[in-house]
């Protein structure tokens, strides 16, 4: 039987304050479409209402740590991943378990740690694997397919497919130390 694997000792899932919860759950309830305060109840109708974007943000705003509080939010989940926002940078840590079959590494636990560049230049969204490490051990760019500091959209085919329809609808992405801004075109 293979045990749980959970991130190093010093690592911690994130408790949101009560107020910091309050803050994400609005941005949830943003992001799925109803306000906060008229959350649906119970065996009660949905009211009607005529569609409208006047005055609706294009903007999806996160914290690190709410991101972190996302995670913790489901506990097996929240032992094996951590997030962190830095400058153009979205590093994430990884613990795995190997199931027993697997010949060499089975019943072991991987430590995974990947870091991805994100930013805009020009109009141009630009997503490239930064690294991986295994362990602690940077992979060797060879083993991780050359994808090494390439801007993934634009290997995701021409700029007829998913590239295309991406930037079209994005006008910015933003990733600042702790925070993650996207911002949409309309």
């Amino acid at each position: 039987m293979q045990r749980a694997a959970r991130l190093p000792a010093g690592s911690r899932a994130v408790a949101l304050s009560k107020q910091e919860q309050q803050v994400l759950e609005t941005k949830l309830a943003r992001l799925q479409e109803r306000e906060p305060k008229t959350q649906p109840q119970p065996g009660k109708p949905l009211a009607p209402e005529p569609y409208t974007e006047e005055g609706a943000s294009r903007e999806i705003r996160l914290t690190e740590r709410e991101l972190n509080g996302l995670v913790a939010n489901t506990p097996n989940i929240a032992e094996r991943v951590a997030i962190d926002l830095s400058d153009d940078l979205v590093s994430v840590k990884l613990v795995l378990p190997v199931d027993e079959e697997v010949p060499v590494l089975g019943g072991k636990t991987l430590k995974v740690h990947l870091g991805l560049t994100i930013n805009y230049e020009g109009d141009k969204p630009n997503i490239a694997l930064k690294g991986v490490s295994l362990g602690g051990i940077p992979l060797p760019n060879a083993w991780l397919g050359n994808l090494k500091n390439v801007n993934l959209l634009g290997e995701i085919g021409t700029d007829d497919g998913f590239r295309k329809i991406f930037t079209a609808g994005v006008q910015t992405i933003k990733v600042r130390q702790g925070h993650l801004e996207i911002r949409l075109k309309e």
